[in-house]
């Protein structure tokens, strides 16, 4: 007798396994990953004392856009959501950049993990680590170690989402327990107050070094961990309840250990070395260096040892967003067939899984530092966070009779608020990257083009339509980028002030026309027929829908 099939294309031989303490564990080891380890340096080295704000700013704007894609994942429960929902409120054109851009912001920092690992082993006290890192990048040995990385988060990935899940959340306490400690044990070894108010103040280079830092230090990088919960909807028990709760509560938690993180590295840096200029700063391994600053040599131990664990997390969790994300966009019709397949026994998308591997390989062979890494996903992530407050709102017209479990009253509020807020922090990474990374957007363009456009006009017209204000959006701003203040990398046709202030208005204006672009498609006919198939998900009697 034949074997069975081993694969197929449908997305239901996903396993729906994962509760809220799994999802939450997932959002938060996504945010604690590499972030942790040299954020604090990055944006001290940026905004000096005024990081602190810098960590509140980026999760605020974390949780506001997070909340549009709440509402969002609970009523489309389907793995790689992330990648569908520009498709289910605008078709083909605009939901294919904001996959595109989703995907490059995620797969990206698989690479970035296996990078902050072996960043961090080189500071070890021998010869052949040493060699892995020149003090900006990765040597050739380097990268050799770091790829063994990556084929290690995938292996882990290979076999059963319930495998992943059980490594996860294990690691995740172990990667919530360390930077609590590592916080306590600098604070109490030594905390010089002076470093928060001497050497130019609190915000000693500006307020718009402080904006910067949230767009480019690794702020936005770690918080984009969020997101994870969202993609792996397909496989939670109870979407509707555990999604909002594990999205919500992985950046609050985080946000309160990337403050203590951060103040207790302010308070440890010598005098010496802040005198020299914030600007100055320089460590291969900073919470480690400080560690062994002050006598703290066990922590010091702990950490390399954490250097591997905690990015290791976050990479492994990456790769199994990442998979799903490309199965998604194969079910939007932009990608072979063979991306679609699930694993039927383990219920891996398996192919997508290995381009995932190629492409975090090819991303590790040109950026090999920690730092390029961090500022490109970060201005990726901004791009992919406009699609979720338009999208929302789209479908609350488009669609109003689909259930949606988590609907929160003030969206109509929220929703512009969280487009204003991605804007603003597009902006703030600063001309010439933001104008690098919107070509980086349009670089995937071809692959869209060679599944749409050959289709009859009459068809491909209202995707065009429906789409060309995410085009001219990104056109905007990377002319607006260009055109402002100096303080932000641009000619200084726009003063200071009266930037911020064109950046929020032309936000408020694509986020208006981006709503009334949107269009019942043929995507979203599909999924409102699939979702009208499938039996309601398990809800405990008398549970209510979360209306805030």
């Amino acid at each position: 007798m034949s074997a069975p099939e081993p694969t197929t294309a449908s997305h239901q031989n996903y396993r729906r396994s994962l509760g809220t303490i799994a999802l939450t564990a997932v959002g938060l080891g996504s945010i604690i990953g590499s972030g942790w380890l040299f954020g604090a340096e990055r944006a001290a080295k940026l905004a000096g004392p005024a990081a602190i704000l810098a960590w509140v700013i980026g999760a605020a704007v974390a949780l506001v856009i997070a909340l549009t894609y709440s509402e969002l994942g609970s009523m489309f429960p389907k793995a790689g959501g992330m990648v569908r929902y520009g498709q289910y409120s605008h078709g083909s054109l605009a939901g294919y950049l904001a996959a595109w851009a989703n995907w490059i912001a995620i797969v990206s920092v698989i690479p970035g993990e296996a990078t902050a690992s072996v960043q961090y082993m080189s500071s070890w006290h021998f010869g052949w680590a040493h060699q892995l890192y020149n003090g900006t990048e990765l040597t050739g040995s380097g990268v050799a170690l770091a790829s063994v990385l990556l084929l290690v988060y995938f292996a882990l990935n290979w076999f059963a989402i319930t495998l992943f899940a059980k490594t996860n959340t294990a690691i995740t306490v172990f990667k919530v327990v360390v930077p609590v400690l590592t916080a306590s044990a600098l604070l109490y070894s030594h905390f010089d107050s002076h470093n928060l108010t001497g050497h130019g103040g609190f915000a000693p280079n500006g307020w718009n070094s402080v904006f910067t830092a949230v767009a480019t230090s690794g702020i936005v990088w770690a918080y984009n961990g969020f997101q994870s919960p969202l993609n792996l909807a397909g496989e939670a028990r109870n979407p509707g309840r555990s999604l909002p709760k594990a999205v919500i509560s992985s950046i609050l938690i985080a946000l309160v250990i990337y403050i203590a993180l951060q103040v207790a590295f302010l308070g440890a840096l010598p005098h010496d070395t802040v005198a020299k200029g914030w600007s100055s700063l320089s460590f291969n391994s900073p919470l480690a260096d400080l560690a062994t600053t002050w006598g703290l040599n066990w922590l010091a131990l702990v950490l390399y040892s954490d250097a591997f664990i905690s990015p290791s997390g976050t990479g492994m969790i990456y790769a199994a967003t990442t998979s799903r994300m490309i199965q998604g966009v194969q079910e939007n019709g932009q990608l072979p067939s063979i991306f679609g397949r699930v694993d039927r026994k383990t219920g891996v998308p398996r192919p997508a899984l290995v381009l995932n591997l190629f492409i975090a390989f090819a991303f590790l062979a040109v950026f090999r530092g920690w730092g390029s890494l961090a500022s490109i996903v970060s201005v990726a992530t901004v791009i992919s966070y406009i699609t979720g407050p338009v999208a929302v709102m789209s479908l609350r017209r488009l669609a109003p009779d689909l259930p949606r479990p988590v609907r929160l009253r003030a969206m109509p509020v929220i929703a512009p608020i969280a487009m204003v807020f991605g804007s603003l922090v597009l902006y703030w990474a600063r001309w010439p990257l933001t104008g690098k990374v919107i070509i980086l957007m349009a670089a995937g363009l071809p692959i869209w083009a060679w599944y749409e456009l050959r289709k009859p006009w009459e068809v491909l017209k209202p995707h065009l339509k429906a789409g060309v204000w995410m085009v001219g959006y990104l056109v905007v701003m990377a002319g607006v980028s260009w055109a402002g203040s100096k303080q932000y990398g641009g000619q200084g046709y726009l003063p200071e002030g009266l930037d911020l202030v064109v950046v929020a208005a032309l936000g408020l204006a694509f986020y208006y026309w981006g709503v009334r672009s949107a269009w019942a498609n043929p995507s979203l006919d599909a999924v409102r027929a699939e979702l009208a198939a499938q039996p309601a998900a398990d809800e405990p009697e008398g549970a209510v829908a979360a209306r805030v």
